[in-house]
């Protein structure tokens, strides 16, 4: 009789390879544990609100679900994870590219106020203007950028995610933070 694994110490491959094996609903809340708090939080990133980025969380594990086949393991779980994510961020954004354009419209009209403003008054102002601006570019710039400088991936791990050239990685970035600058400045 061979030794009983738990499912904790099953890798994350592992795991994927025997959901799909077995459609076992208490393997599948395993992976979900595991992920759904690194997913909540890229979510955050394209959400208007908490409540947005957890339907977008949820919205996903049940995708995730229908297409966790299509896994192959050519690249660790985690990664394919995040490009599962940002892919069907991007999608639901850009479905919602109305969304955009009213957040564009948005004046705030308190930004223009400045008697009694003291210094953290003054960097909420530029967070809620660059904010306003990463709300305004590309779905696909806004999340290299994020995936870049808020999660810290390498050059190396954004050319997985991104499934392109170390050099294709470098020019998205450079022109994704020339349009940032461009509408921060405009703003």
């Amino acid at each position: 009789m061979k030794p009983s694994v738990k499912i904790d110490e099953f890798s994350d491959e592992d795991l994927a390879k025997k959901i799909v094996e077995t459609k076992e609903s208490v393997l599948f809340a395993e992976l979900y544990d595991r992920y759904a708090p690194i997913v909540y939080n890229k979510c955050l990133g394209f959400a208007k609100s908490r409540v947005e980025a957890e339907d977008l969380t949820h919205d996903i594990f049940i995708k995730l679900y229908m297409k966790l086949h299509t896994f192959k393991g050519t690249s660790k779980f985690s990664t394919w994870m995040y490009s599962f994510t940002y892919n069907f961020c991007v999608n639901y954004v850009q479905r919602n590219s109305y969304k955009i354009r009213e957040k564009i419209q948005q004046v705030e009209s308190d930004e223009n106020e400045v008697d009694g403003v003291d210094e953290y008054d003054i960097f909420q102002l530029k967070a809620k203007k660059l904010k306003r601006v990463l709300s305004i570019i590309d779905p696909k710039d806004k999340m290299i950028l994020l995936l870049k400088y808020q999660d810290e991936l390498s050059i190396k791990e954004l050319q997985t995610v991104f499934e392109i050239s170390e050099s294709a990685v470098k020019m998205r970035l450079k022109r994704a933070r020339e349009k940032v600058m461009a509408i921060y400045k405009k703003l």
